[in-house]
């Protein structure tokens, strides 16, 4: 699975990112946390190659990533979700499905069933524009959308940011059973610290671009959370 050894990042002269160590574990979701502006969400566009990699590894099993151009990256497995969601509010709900379609496998070419069984309201809106769609339920076509392209690694930059707390729920229960049913890694960026321990088996802290602790999620301590996660 994903392995992140010695990761460097730069904006002009600013270094961002310092010698960041990540591996997550297969089948398991490890919950990516920290205040704002460490570095949470340059790190993701680090992985998919948003962003440019300074120094260091980023691989994917046996496979060095850091080099490659971030449209063949879902083609290694990767399922992004970003923050804000960035769906194609002009386009309709299944040709949003669709985009993802052309890295499946050869002959491959139609929306997976699991996406319509996991998010029913995707299938009945499947005609609708995908801006006409509440908040969370562009959550939900984002999530699809990631999910079609077939991953191993699926990685969520703030889902639950905005979302009703029904949806946030369920988004929650997705999650896990993608990690249980399916054995579907997640790599995930939270700021909620209870949907953190509800759907997290490990946790990862950052804190001025660099990682400061990592545990199972039931050693995330009190003091931790004082440190690097109150306001």
């Amino acid at each position: 699975m994903l392995a992140i050894n010695g990761l460097n990042h730069f904006y002009g002269e600013s270094h961002t990112l310092w010698d960041i160590d990540l591996t997550l574990t297969a089948g398991k979701c490890t919950v990516l946390m920290g205040r704002n502006g460490v570095g949470k969400s340059t790190l993701l566009q680090c992985i998919m190659g948003l962003e440019p990699v300074k120094s260091g590894s980023l691989r994917i099993g046996d496979k060095e990533m850091s080099r490659l151009s971030a449209e063949s990256r879902p083609r290694h497995g990767i399922g992004y979700v970003p923050q804000g969601r960035q769906i194609f509010p002009l386009l309709t709900v299944e040709e949003n499905l669709q985009i993802g379609l052309p890295v499946r496998p050869r002959g491959d070419r139609r929306i997976p069933d699991l996406i319509y069984a996991l998010f029913p309201v995707l299938k009945d809106m499947r005609h609708r524009r995908g801006g006409d769609l509440s908040g969370g339920q562009q959550q939900q076509l984002a999530i699809g959308r990631a999910l079609v392209v077939n991953p191993s690694l699926l990685i969520l930059d703030e889902p639950t940011e905005g979302i009703q707390p029904n949806i946030v729920q369920e988004i929650g229960d997705i999650i896990r059973r993608l990690n249980q049913e399916l054995g579907l890694t997640v790599l995930l960026v939270e700021q909620k610290l209870p949907f953190a321990r509800k759907v997290g088996d490990h946790f990862c802290l950052m804190d001025r671009g660099r990682m400061v602790a990592d545990g199972r999620m039931p050693d995330l301590s009190k003091a931790l959370i004082q440190e690097y996660l109150t306001v």
